[in-house]
């Protein structure tokens, strides 16, 4: 499930906002504050983020520039009352994707995350680099040094996902829900063993590591 983050100090306004995701499948996660946002994306992977630019604690500037740190390509929507020519200048710089002014249309909103999400999905449909490993998830093929690295498709799965979002923590059931069927007999043990598996066939990339975080599940982190 498509996991979008909704940043917005206004009770009502967030609450409304999840319930519009809800009910067209996304998973929402409500934040108050910019605070919040920051410490709720570093802490679990999220495919969007949509935010509004006054908030307490820190604002949307702050919470998009600290998402692009650390990534490039997931959509940032901007929500804000300020249609102002300099304020969307500056929402651009920090990392903006698209901007809806309030008071918003519901179903334009909704138009507006699903063109982001599209937009997204093409552009990490590609070609993913890690220092010398190159992986194309169109063909599922993966090219260490320029030589082809035997991957099983659930490897290169796992590892594309973990490429796509460096520095998140996935935890063993994030990966066993999206991997393996609900009817698999795998348990986080299987995990493990995947994990063991595609450090030892990815021992010689210099670009990332894939590090175990204790009690949790495991994240990639670029070099």
């Amino acid at each position: 499930m498509i996991r979008i983050l909704v940043a917005e100090d206004d009770t009502a306004m967030n609450k409304l906002i999840c319930s519009m995701l809800a009910e067209k499948g996304y998973e929402p996660l409500p934040c108050f504050d910019g605070a919040q946002a920051i410490s709720a994306y570093e802490n679990q992977p999220v495919d969007m983020v949509i935010t509004d630019v006054m908030m307490p604690k820190a604002d949307g500037y702050e919470l998009a520039q600290e998402v692009r740190r650390q990534d490039r390509h997931i959509p940032i929507l901007f929500m804000t009352a300020l249609d102002d020519k300099i304020s969307q200048q500056r929402g651009f710089r920090s990392g903006a994707d698209d901007y809806v002014t309030k008071p918003f249309d519901a179903d334009i909103l909704l138009l507006r995350v699903e063109a982001l999400l599209r937009r997204a999905n093409i552009e990490r449909s590609r070609e993913l680099t890690a220092g010398n490993l190159r992986m194309n998830k169109d063909e599922h093929t993966a090219y260490l040094n320029g030589e082809e690295l035997p991957l099983t498709v659930r490897e290169f799965d796992l590892l594309f996902k973990l490429l796509s979002f460096p520095k998140r923590t996935f935890t063993r059931a994030q990966l066993m829900d999206e991997f393996w069927d609900y009817d698999s007999s795998a348990t986080s043990r299987t995990v493990d063993v995947y994990m063991s598996k595609l450090r030892e066939k990815t021992a010689a990339c210099d670009g990332f590591e894939i590090l175990t975080v204790h009690g949790l599940g495991y994240k990639a982190v670029l070099r």
